[in-house]
């Protein structure tokens, strides 16, 4: 197997944007690049990592699959390049994380898995919760920091935030549905469709006032905390959801197809970034994660 860093790059970038064109514009690479590496990477792997369609193209399984082990070693790389240039980490001490269930298994965790390689003699603990709570821990000066959707943060003037990652709402479908065929999907199209809702973080809520904003009531159907729930109701037909990008999987845990589409129209966005009390001394282990997050940010914007 002999692909290359530069072909994982490619691959990234094109399973993150959905098209050759925009993986190439982002780039800043010929299109005729792009398709190149992606064909051989597919022939040193002997899968095929995209079904191509007039739309653009959707991952596969086996590259879902290997779209997981591509990102880790890209990270690997990035963390192991700053390792050596910035000299081995020596830091110490405590580290108080919070972060909002949203966002916990989408960005937490592989930021969390490139710090504690970087600084493992760190003593890392994290909780859970809500943002409003998140808040009042951070400005009672319970937690360092978090990571969580900033873009209803209430206390902006205690509070002190840098975005990692904005990401638009989609369209989630089942396999086949009629919608996934249209040109042009309009949020009136989606009033009438039964809704698979999230319940957490301010997603129910933005979703509630897109719909009233046309008239239109959401025509719930479920009501569920869990990402994995939503993904097995809409791939089996229960209904359709609006999600942000960052959650978006094109499986169930059952293996069934999920399809994502653009609205047109204004749909909000959802911010997710790290958050601190404003004027605090952060420690140097904060600090740390901060500098860990903005690179790995970095990288994200140069794929």
């Amino acid at each position: 197997m002999a692909f290359t860093l530069r072909q994982l790059q490619f691959f990234v970038a094109v399973a993150e944007q959905g098209t050759i064109s925009r993986a190439a514009q982002n780039l800043s690479i010929s299109q005729s690049s792009v398709t190149e590496a992606i064909k051989e990477l597919e022939g040193d792997l002997g899968v095929e990592l995209f079904e191509r369609h007039p739309r653009g193209l959707n991952i596969t399984h086996k590259g879902h699959q290997f779209l997981r082990h591509a990102t880790k070693i890209l990270a690997d790389v990035s963390d192991a390049r700053r390792t050596f240039f910035g000299g081995q980490a020596t830091a110490t001490g405590q580290l108080k994380l919070g972060v909002t269930s949203l966002v916990a298994g989408y960005v937490l965790s592989d930021l969390l898995a490139r710090y504690r390689r970087a600084h493992p003699a760190v003593e890392i603990s994290a909780i859970e919760d809500n943002g409003d709570y998140l808040e009042h821990l951070l400005v009672g000066g319970k937690l360092d920091l978090a990571v969580m959707v900033t873009s209803n943060l209430r206390d902006r003037m205690a509070l002190q935030s840098e975005i990692l990652e904005v990401s638009a709402y989609r369209l989630w479908l089942p396999l086949g549905h009629p919608l996934a065929s249209a040109e042009i999907i309009s949020v009136g199209d989606i009033a009438s469709e039964p809704l698979i809702m999230l319940s957490v973080d301010e997603i129910e809520e933005n979703t509630g006032k897109l719909l009233a904003a046309i008239g239109a009531k959401p025509h719930v159907a479920f009501r569920t905390r869990s990402v994995e729930a939503v993904r097995s109701l809409v791939a089996t037909g229960a209904g359709v959801a609006l999600l942000p990008d960052l959650v978006y999987r094109p499986w169930s845990l059952e293996g069934d197809r999920i399809e994502s589409r653009d609205v047109s129209g204004s749909l909000p966005v959802v911010q997710v970034g790290m958050v601190w009390r404003r004027g605090s001394s952060l420690l140097a282990a904060a600090r740390d994660f901060i500098g860990i997050a903005q690179a790995q940010r970095t990288v994200r914007q140069k794929l």
